[in-house]
């Protein structure tokens, strides 16, 4: 298919017409969108009490496909009775990953058992007494409970909860194979793990970084706020080894002038190779001190370890900056020039920077950078990770973590006079390693694709098949319901955001906390999560148990009530759904240079510069998202933007192709750390950089390792070494 040369513009406007069409009409999606309900895919901040389509900021409208591609996902007819009578793992496993999205609505709470070979509907109360009657059977350390970034904050903080009274520290969500690197990261230098900033701090930047990320695709609002950055005179740099073509340009669909003319985004495109971005970062920082730009009184005030940093900068030599990074001395220098140049900077990036081996020191890197010129700690400028879904800040946020802060963890005994377990929790990793080795017997997944999000797919698969009874909390079908089965796995059909009962909370990754008003159910059978929780915790524990009327629990406005008393700066929680007022957390939004660190002070830290992997007969590859995905959901077959028509692909610079000796008529097999996959088409695609390769996640999930980040757990679906071999058959048609 052919590529485009802007993103968003009038194909956008096109597609919108078409989801219309598919959720009944083009007002029937309007009402939807307009509802005062938090956006259900990225972080960045739309809905609430604003109505649907405006951002946090006041400005409407603000909108873009994944946004309408999730709300049409939830506006499907439901999946039959039929469905179920043909459905077996195999038939389930012959389906895409958009087949299954496309499958319907789960309406009916389904069992599969080996013996019974196939989902088959049962009823709630069988349901409720199956998973109760195996919590009661099994220690809680053999237990682990998973949280997705889909649920409210109402949703994660109960089911924590009932947890922790289980008596298990087994709590992890999915920012552990996404954004954990950055709140680690980021708390080690301002003692919070989210952004520094407010969404409003973006209008008074003249300079945006964007690193590792690709948010005309992933995060499509941003580039509103990006293109009238440029507008005002400022810059965007964008440090990536693609050239993403909406990051070069896009047609901004809400603005007259943009959608007309289009906008130009990126002022100055850097294309590291993958692995590269320490060295190049350090380069950066290096060159703004030898440019004597670095402002010495800032970080004599307000900054620890500076003596130490630029000594270790002092020692790096340009020719390994130059050689570690693969981007010239000239390069560098372009970039640090504009970096001294500008008064407000914003730093952002997403999983570009934390999908390595060395995630936690790449934001440390970043936030080294912005802390050289006081860009931390004032109006207008800062650190933002762009993160993905739309709560999973405020998931970690309320409780969702192996480890509870020593404030919560007390604050949460106090408040229900009870007694905590202690024993240390297991990461996300962690439990899939359990499960893999029969210590870990059940699992509880509240939304997301445990499956679908691991490295090393087969692991994946294995160490949940090794699982007694594995529970899923979803809306729709996933690849995890085709692979990740267990001996006894139980689906639990659940309401979306906008179908919830009562009003539920979220918080975008500006510390920003939204109100959902909920609204009516589409479909008989999906119960809240609220109640499925509740109902479940009162069944197993008792419906008085440890200072807790789970009955009471169902109201949502309860949970308000106990996360107000128990999370610190959550207190207008407990009002928010009579005062209908938003508010932003305190304690994270640095708006002076006194932070929340051990001596008021931001941290520097000193690394050493990770060798460039691979040699000639490998190649680097990155795991991506194609502009018709969001995480592991994939709408769209194709990818627009990258103008490549499937997904069994590797998109490869044709430099790379002729230095290899493939041949793009005939497939190929990827060899990788943990896997094979063969019958991959070859992609000639000029805007990577040569030396690189990308493939789609999850399914090129197979042959990423599980080498994790030691600081963060997160894993290296960046770097991974790969090598290829030509099979015999050419492609017809090719």
């Amino acid at each position: 298919m052919k590529k485009v040369t802007t993103g968003g513009g009038w194909p956008a406007v096109a597609y919108t017409f078409r989801k219309a069409k598919e959720a009944g009409g083009i007002w029937k999606l309007w009402k939807a969108m307009r509802s005062k309900n938090a956006c259900k895919t990225c972080a960045l901040g739309m809905g609430g009490q604003r109505g649907g389509m405006v951002n946090e900021s006041g400005h409407f409208p603000e909108v873009c496909k994944k946004s309408l591609q999730a709300m049409v996902a939830d506006m499907q007819g439901a999946i039959t009775t039929d469905f179920w009578k043909k459905c077996t793992p195999e038939m389930l496993r012959s389906l895409s990953p958009k087949e299954l999205e496309d499958c319907g609505r789960l309406t009916q709470p389904v069992l599969y058992t080996p013996e019974l070979k196939r989902f088959q509907p049962i009823s709630w109360g069988d349901a409720y007494d199956r998973i109760a009657k195996q919590l009661k059977a099994l220690s809680p350390e053999e237990t682990f409970w998973y949280f997705s970034g889909r649920s409210s904050n109402e949703a994660g903080f109960l089911l924590q909860l009932f947890a922790r009274l289980y008596g298990t520290n087994n709590v992890n969500n999915c920012s552990y194979y996404c954004h954990q690197a950055s709140g680690v990261g980021l708390t080690s230098v301002t003692g919070s793990g989210t952004a520094t900033i407010q969404l409003e701090d973006l209008d008074e930047a003249d300079l945006v970084f964007v690193i590792g990320g690709n948010p005309a695709s992933n995060h499509p609002r941003l580039l509103r706020t990006l293109m009238q950055v440029r507008r005002r005179g400022g810059e965007v740099v964008v440090i990536n080894p693609i050239v993403e073509t909406g990051m070069v340009n896009f047609s901004v669909p809400s603005d007259a002038r943009s959608l007309l003319f289009g906008s130009k985004i990126a002022s100055l495109y850097v294309q590291p190779h993958i692995g590269g971005d320490l060295a190049l970062l350090a380069g950066i920082a290096k060159q703004i001190i030898e440019l004597n730009q670095h402002d010495q009184e800032f970080l004599d005030a307000h900054c620890s370890g500076w003596a130490e940093l630029a000594a270790s900068y002092h020692d790096m030599s340009w020719e390994e900056i130059i050689r570690k990074s693969g981007i010239s001395r000239e390069e560098i220098d372009k970039i640090a020039d504009r970096y001294a140049k500008a008064e407000n900077v914003v730093f952002s990036w997403t999983m570009g920077i934390t999908h390595h081996e060395n995630g936690v020191e790449n934001v440390q890197a970043i936030a080294n950078l912005a802390l050289m010129r006081g860009m931390v700690g004032r109006p207008g400028a800062g650190l933002m990770p762009i993160r993905g879904h739309s709560n999973v800040q405020g998931i970690g946020s309320v409780g969702v973590t192996p480890k509870l802060k020593d404030a919560i963890f007390e604050s949460l005994e106090k408040h229900y006079d009870v007694k905590l377990p202690t024993v240390q929790g297991r990461d996300t990793m962690d439990c899939m390693e359990g499960a893999g080795t029969g210590e870990l017997k059940f699992g509880f997944c509240l939304g997301g694709n445990l499956y679908g999000s691991n490295p090393d797919a087969h692991f994946a698969e294995k160490s949940l098949r090794n699982l007694e009874t594995l529970v899923y909390l979803s809306t729709t079908l996933n690849t995890g319901h085709a692979y990740g089965l267990a001996k006894e796995t139980i689906i639990l059909p659940v309401l979306a955001r906008d179908e919830e009962p009562q009003p539920t909370t979220q918080e975008s990754m500006f510390n920003y906390v939204r109100l959902s008003d909920g609204g009516p159910t589409r479909h008989e059978g999906p119960r809240s999560e609220i109640e499925v929780i509740a109902d479940m915790a009162q069944r197993v524990l008792g419906p008085k148990s440890s200072g807790v009327d789970w009955s009471l629990m169902r109201d949502s406005g309860r949970i308000r009530e106990a996360i107000a008393a128990v999370v610190p700066g959550f207190e207008k929680i407990a009002s928010i759904a009579e005062t209908k007022k938003e508010f932003q957390i305190g304690g994270r939004t640095f708006r002076d240079p006194q932070f929340a660190t051990h001596d008021g002070k931001a941290q520097l830290h000193s690394h050493e510069l990770p060798n460039l992997k691979g040699n000639g007969s490998q190649i680097r590859l990155m795991t991506i998202r194609s502009e018709g995905q969001f995480n592991t959901v994939v709408y769209e077959e194709h990818d627009f933007y990258r103008g490549v028509p499937r997904r069994d692909v590797i998109l490869l610079h044709p430099e790379d192709i002729t230095r290899l000796g493939l041949d793009p008529s005939i497939t190929i097999s990827v060899h990788g750390p943990a896997g094979s996959m063969r019958g991959i088409h070859v992609h000639p695609f000029e805007e990577i950089r040569p030396g690189n390769a990308a493939m789609y996640y999850p399914e090129a999930n197979v042959l990423v390792s599980r080498h994790l980040d030691p600081k963060s757990k997160t894993p290296a679906f960046k770097c991974v070494l790969v090598t290829l071999e030509s099979e015999s058959l050419a492609v017809v048609g090719a």
